[in-house]
């Protein structure tokens, strides 16, 4: 301790090099464990994820959005009480919402438009990125899509006649830029009644992709509880954000690897050179009395001291480095950086193993001074 406090420069240095290095692992690490809970949230939110369609023998031609018509042999309709049995699957208590829903053509002044209908108590569920201006239908209004709205010149208080059904206009969607911009939606069981179909329906869509949700499992038991109808997981999106959040943590892990580098490198420069400064001291040490090994104890026990230092402020500013540029990765406000126990302690014994090994050596050579030579230089 003495030394040190002689020394202050080089225990300031020493301790600035693995402060730098520690802050930055810890940086880094709580950068990416935030994005990832904060990613994980949101897919939560993302909407639908499992689509159930009724199998058929169809042969699609539409090519990037462009319909060309098709040929189907055959069209098993999907029975809405079956839906139950998505509830009792294995995976049941990852499914946030099951919306199904009923599609048709009808007859809206002289013009064919696609009726859906659906349940409107799970659309925050499905559809999170719905912004209604009105408000949500009764069972005898209706929600019209922005392109529908435009055309068909209707709006809020409006009434459809809807193959010989009046239905008010309750409310009217923004543009989403998806097809629900050309639909009108109603409730499930007033399209069925205009569509006559009740009691089935075209499609469900199913809210169930979380973290660590086994998604291709749920895939395989919904399809084993309704083996009439054809289910599919919509993972193209959630596994572009993975894949870029997996390419921003191996960034992360090589640049955390460089700085720690970089700090021991620091380490081990400062370290030889307070050896070459303290060949007298440690030479009046051996010449005392005190063997090889207690001059490295010492260079190694001052060492250690300073870089358990720095990992403990290291970490603290590591977090507060986190949070600060919480703001530049992510546009979600009150994303929480928590204290982590298990990152504190392994960033704390990085760095005193950083500091210990980085002065082996210099303690090495420490220890190794011939008394005679370094009296001999006084």
């Amino acid at each position: 301790m003495s030394h040190l406090r002689r020394r202050k420069a080089k225990a300031v240095f020493i301790f600035v090099g693995l402060l730098v290095g520690v802050s930055s692992v810890v940086a880094f690490m709580s950068l990416v464990d935030a994005l990832t809970r904060d990613i994980n949230h949101k897919l939560e939110k993302y909407g639908a994820n499992i689509l159930i369609v009724p199998k058929t023998e169809n042969l699609s031609l539409t090519y990037g959005g462009l319909s060309l018509g098709g040929i189907s042999f055959e069209m098993q309709e999907i029975v809405q009480k079956d839906l139950e049995g998505v509830t009792s699957i294995k995976n049941a208590a990852n499914v946030a919402a099951i919306g199904p829903m009923v599609l048709g053509a009808v007859k809206v002044n002289d013009r064919n438009v696609l009726l859906a209908g659906m349940d409107f108590s799970v659309a925050h569920f499905l559809r999170p990125w719905w912004k209604i201006r009105g408000e949500k239908p009764g069972e005898s209004g209706a929600l019209l899509g922005f392109e529908t709205a435009r055309t068909l010149g209707v709006n809020v208080g409006s009434t459809l006649d809807v193959n010989g059904q009046a239905l008010a206009v309750a409310g009217l969607l923004e543009s989403t830029g998806s097809q629900d911009d050309q639909i009108i939606f109603t409730h499930l069981t007033t399209a069925q009644t205009i569509l006559g179909k009740e009691g089935r329906i075209s499609m469900a869509e199913v809210a169930a992709l979380c973290n660590n949700c086994p998604i291709d499992d749920m895939v395989a038991q919904i399809s084993n509880a309704l083996p009439g109808a054809k289910v599919m997981a919509i993972k193209q999106v959630v596994s572009g954000r993975m894949a870029t959040l997996g390419h921003f943590n191996r960034v992360a892990y090589g640049l955390s690897t460089l700085v720690v580098l970089v700090g021991g490198l620091v380490v081990l420069v400062t370290m030889m050179g307070s050896v070459r400064e303290r060949k007298s001291e440690f030479a009046i040490f051996r010449a005392i009395g005190f063997r090889r090994s207690h001059v490295i104890h010492i260079v190694l026990l001052e060492a250690g001291m300073i870089s358990a230092l720095a990992g403990t402020v290291g970490y603290l500013l590591g977090l507060v480095i986190t949070k600060a540029s919480m703001p530049l990765f992510t546009e979600s406000m009150g994303v929480k950086v928590p204290f982590d126990p298990a990152l504190a302690g392994g960033v704390f014994i990085l760095a005193v193993m950083l500091g210990i090994l980085s002065s082996i050596y210099p303690a090495y050579l420490a220890g190794n001074l011939d008394p005679n030579e370094a009296l001999r230089a006084l």
